[in-house]
């Protein structure tokens, strides 16, 4: 996935019109108990208490239910109280006090906040949040004011000065989400016009909202040509968005130079999270070095935010480029490719990349409508970034116990490997708020190890925004790297001596790399010499601690410990490392499992933790190592897999048509063998079906135990269908969808006749209302699985690893 990257501060909103009557059905109605039982508990509550529903009155409660879940985010509480059915004393026996919402907070009333400014879901959140932040959200109203401020955090925090044009607006809220997220980093200011944007030299009639960064935080070698009393500013260029103010801050923490002895056509292009910025390219020569860094940190000055500026030393004998050159640059769409100009001033570098952006303005403006449609996707997971940000927030006064990891650096990371027969290490990015909600998660099981003293295995971090040489992988002549650049943080690699690094691709919780690091432990392939052996391969579990789980087991068969297959049988081991148990059978035992099983020598017999171990499936040796893990990660699937978080990727990556059933929660012992039957005709589809079943992914979802499944079945057909529900999607010709006929008996001769009426074009796809379902929004829906469990891990202080979801580069 990107970011990989990592992903914070997007905004969560949701669509939808207007009523005449509000439908306030999701939002929670308190009764007087329970609101003075939530009121003493302390917990911070946006209450609205409802005695008579005006037209307006409807308006703001459809308004608030919307807000209801975005507030929750970041802990607070939102609903109503029925002053007809219940009286709070204060606030049901004014009725002048009904024009207003109020927040307590701490047991008492914190604010109250009039109808008038909290008239939709982002009035709502922003004036809120505001509410909370006032002692981190500064609002200044004249530039003597900003000037103390500055003075006041010179040396400390640097300044992120935003500018809306009223209160109550998108861009409010995305200042208000930014603050909550960063404001223990920066020092957050807010103004609405004035003097201040005059000092700015904005003209306030025709800027609708901005952002300008204020370098107060003095730093040796970057300011060393600031002598004013103001902190030297940057503007952001792009319309304030969280998307575009998230990459703003990014930006501001990049290098303001960087100096280099390699040519820049050698020279790699940016690292995450700074990949979609250009580079410009300076020339050094040795005679004039102080000189050219003097230059070239006034010309980064001026470009800050619009590009990376690189000092390339002419001396290095690396360097190629013809002294006719001064100057090159790189974009970021042309990946490597350099081109070289010679300018005669720093003003014809800044054009370069001014008129740049005004052209790609004039695009974001092209492409305005086409962002419009995908506002939803957009919105949807942004609120997963801001369950992790918010809880990174919440607990960013909390200082983590490192005891029990190594801390590793470009200094003593070769040694610290060296010295341990397993290292597992976490990469990570200091202002990356996934980084840090994993950091506590990684740092749990490294105590958890620690508790079952496990000597074999060490846990270390790498601050990747500190030690970038060693993420970038920069080799030292006699330390090679074992791995490649990083291009997505947070990173786990499992390292041994003189081994390549193996990558964890699980979720980001600490359950699932416990059991990881615990599979890891065991040599892949194990020797195994003896029966005894073999059964404790195959029945035990592998630590009491994963009582419960049961892991996929290979075994491989050969004659002797020299046969050709062995090397290529290792070398797939090593692959399903921490994933699989392999195990490795010769001579007199090989000879007797493969005549147990009725194979010949050489095979592999494979194990899948859904079957019992006494029916291995049987395969034959491959010709490589890659395609004997393709027959290895066929016979670990599952004839009709449920659809869960963890194993969704995957099943995904297969790239196949999904045939889909959605079974509901069952009520009793019968409602269970319901649907217990289903699983096992849709079985029977695939067996009868044969290899024209080979086409599609059997699979289905238990609207039990994953809830959002109903989110994904609504979005496919447009309402909720009864269920079960059979649905085939994900097909490789485009975005169709199409329904098992309703109220049909599910069973596999119909099932099958279905699926040749389809594939003969005889069956017309699902009527699906206008605009309601494409293959991206049926690729959002099964995103929506994840979603939500992404929500439990984050409430959990877990997060998930997974490719699909959405992050921002």
């Amino acid at each position: 996935m990107m970011w990989m990257c990592i992903a914070v501060l997007l905004l969560w909103t949701r669509s939808g019109g207007c009523t005449e009557k509000a439908n306030t059905s999701d939002l929670i109605e308190y009764t007087a108990a329970d609101f003075y039982e939530k009121l003493h508990s302390g917990k911070m509550m946006f209450i609205y208490f409802e005695y008579k529903v005006s037209p307006t009155i409807s308006l703001f409660l459809v308004e608030l239910e919307k807000s209801a879940e975005a507030l929750q985010d970041y802990g607070i509480l939102v609903g109503k109280v029925n002053c007809n059915k219940e009286l709070v004393h204060t606030y049901c026996e004014d009725e002048r006090l009904l024009h207003s919402a109020f927040l307590f907070r701490g047991g008492k009333e914190f604010l109250d906040l009039h109808l008038d400014t909290v008239f939709d879901v982002n009035s709502i959140v922003s004036e809120v949040l505001f509410a909370i932040l006032r002692e981190e959200v500064k609002y200044v109203h004249t530039d003597t004011d900003l000037l103390a401020m500055e003075k006041a955090t010179r040396g400390n925090k640097d300044i992120v000065l935003g500018y809306v044009h009223s209160l109550g607006t998108q861009e409010h809220r995305s200042m208000m989400e930014t603050a909550y997220v960063y404001g223990s980093k920066y020092q957050f200011i807010l103004i609405t016009g004035g003097p201040v944007l005059k000092q700015l030299g904005v003209n306030e009639v025709s800027h609708s909202s901005g952002v300008w960064f204020l370098h107060c935080r003095v730093s040796s070698g970057f300011m060393t040509a600031v002598t004013s009393e103001r902190c030297p500013l940057t503007p952001m260029r792009k319309p304030l968005s969280t998307l575009s103010l998230h990459s703003f801050l990014q930006l501001m923490e990049a290098p303001l130079v960087t100096e280099v002895y390699d040519d820049p056509s050698m020279v790699q292009p940016p690292q995450f999270p700074y990949q979609q910025t250009p580079q410009v390219f300076l020339f050094s020569r040795p005679a004039t070095e102080h000189l050219d860094l003097d230059t070239a940190t006034t010309l980064a000055w001026r470009l800050r935010g619009l590009a990376l500026l690189l000092l390339v030393h002419r001396q290095s004998p690396a360097v190629k480029t013809p002294d006719g050159y001064n100057v090159a640059y790189r974009l970021p769409e042309k990946s490597l490719e350099v081109k070289y100009l010679t300018l005669h001033n720093l003003d014809e570098v800044l054009e370069l990349f001014t008129n740049q952006d005004k052209e790609e303005e004039e695009d974001d403006e092209d492409e305005e409508l086409e962002d419009e449609e995908l506002e939803d996707e957009d919105s949807h997971f942004g609120k997963l970034d801001d369950e992790i940000a918010a809880s990174v927030y919440e607990n960013r006064g909390e200082m983590l116990d490192l005891d029990s990891i190594i801390q590793l650096t470009s200094d003593n990371f070769h040694t610290a490997v060296a010295q341990s027969s397993l290292t597992v290490v976490l990469f990570y990015l200091k202002w990356d708020a996934v980084s840090m909600a994993f950091l506590s998660s990684f740092i749990d099981v490294a105590e958890r190890l620690a508790d079952s003293e496990f000597d074999d295995v060490q846990m270390g971090v790498v601050d990747c925004g500190e030690w970038t040489d060693l993420c970038a992988a920069q080799s030292r002549p006699t330390l090679p790297i074992p791995f490649q650049p990083f291009t997505a943080f947070p990173t786990v690699l499992l390292l041994c001596p003189k081994e390549s690094a193996l990558h964890y691709r699980g979720m980001l919780g600490s359950e699932a790399l416990f059991r990881f690091i615990m599979l890891s432990r065991s040599a892949s392939p194990v020797l195994l010499s003896s029966e005894e052996e073999v059964t404790s391969f195959l029945q035990e579990v592998p630590h009491p601690d994963l009582a419960g789980y049961k892991p996929h087991r290979v075994l491989g068969l050969f004659k002797t410990q020299t046969d050709t297959g062995v090397s290529m049988f290792t070398e797939a081991a090593k692959s399903l490392r921490g994933q699989v148990l392999t195990g490795l059978l010769t001579d007199g035992l090989a000879e007797k499992w493969a005549a147990d099983s009725t194979v010949d020598l050489p095979a592999v017999l494979v194990f899948p933790s859904w079957k019992k171990y006494t029916h291995p499936t049987m395969l034959s040796v491959s010709s490589s190592a890659e395609e004997l893990l393709t027959h290895i990660d066929t016979a670990l699937l599952h004839p009709m897999p449920e659809l869960t978080v963890e194993n969704l990727p995957s099943f995904l990556s297969l790239g196949k048509a999904l045939l889909l059933l959605f079974v509901g929660e069952e009520e009793d012992e019968i409602g269970r063998r319901q649907n217990q039957v289903l699983v096992e005709e849709m079985e029977r589809v695939v067996e009868l079906g044969g290899e024209r079943m080979e086409r599609y992914l059997a699979c289905w979802i238990h609207l039990g135990r994953t809830p959002a499944g109903m989110s994904v079945l609504g979005s496919y057909l447009g309402s909720m269908p009864p269920l079960p529900a059979l649905v085939l999607t994900h097909l490789p010709s485009g975005g169709e969808i199409y329904q098992y006929p309703p109220n049909t008996p599910i069973v596999a001769p119909s099932v099958l006749q279905w699926l040749q009426k389809i594939e003969d074009g005889t069956e017309s796809p699902a009527d699906i209302p206008h605009g309601s379902t494409t293959l991206s929004e049926m690729e959002r829906g099964l995103k929506i699985i994840q979603g939500v469990y992404f929500h439990e891990l984050v409430s959990a202080k877990n997060i998930i690893l997974a490719e699909i979801v959405y992050l921002i580069m």
